[in-house]
Formats: structure tokens, C-alpha cells, sequence
């Protein structure tokens, strides 16, 4: 195989495997419309093609939306276990801002074919 064909094979893998990201994080935001089902797809969708993307700049997008779940899903259980005692609702109105945030800042850093360089030491997987 020649250096052109492996260039080649080497953008149409990072081009199909954005365009996962892309709805990786389109399904994030559908979730705010449509209640939890797309977050949990997203992150089902996450958790199958990580392997596909490990090495590439694609994983830390990948990182960043498995954690952007499970930070997610504890902090809306911290919430709504709280919300009798009136601590919850402002938890969940933090957790509403962060994840928009983190769907944001990922989708604008994907669209300008940027690994997100904001990763936590530790990971949530």
C-alpha cells in the first residue's frame, strides 16, 4: 500500500468516526428535549467504538463525553435527592449550565478537528 492510499484510509476513518462524535453529542443535547434515553444511547455509542478511536485525537472527545455522563448522572441523582430540602434544585440548575457547557466546548473543538485538551487527570470508565 502506498503513502497516498494509507492517508487516505487514515482521514476517511477519522472523518466516519467524527461524524460519530457529531452525534455522539447531538444525542447529548437531544437528551434535554427528550429526557435521559439519548444520553444513555450516546454514552452505549461511546463505549462501543472507544477501541475505534484509541490513539487518535478522536479519543478525548470520547473521554470527555463518557465522563460529561457520568458526572451527569451523579450529580442528577445528588439533585433530585436533594430537592426536598431545597439544596437539590440548585444543584440540578449547575448540572443543566456544566452540561451545556461540556456539549459546547466539545462540539466546537470537534468542528475545528481539535483533540479536547481540558481532560482530567483522572478518568470516569
Amino acid at each position: 500500500m502506498n503513502t497516498l492510499s494509507v492517508h487516505h484510509n487514515h482521514e476517511h476513518h477519522d472523518s466516519h468516526y467524527k461524524g460519530l462524535v457529531t452525534t455522539i453529542y447531538l444525542l447529548q443535547a437531544l437528551a434535554f428535549l427528550l429526557g435521559g434515553i439519548p444520553f444513555l444511547l450516546a454514552v452505549i455509542l461511546n463505549y462501543t467504538h472507544l477501541h475505534h478511536v484509541k490513539g487518535t485525537w478522536l479519543e478525548s472527545h470520547f473521554i470527555w463525553q463518557i465522563n460529561t455522563f457520568w458526572v451527569a448522572l451523579l450529580l442528577a441523582v445528588v439533585g433530585a435527592i436533594t430537592l426536598s430540602i431545597g439544596i437539590g434544585i440548585f444543584i440540578l440548575l449547575a448540572l443543566t449550565i456544566w452540561v451545556i457547557h461540556r456539549i459546547t466546548y466539545g462540539w466546537m473543538t470537534l468542528n475545528d478537528s481539535s483533540a479536547i485538551t481540558k481532560l482530567p487527570t483522572f478518568s470516569i470508565f
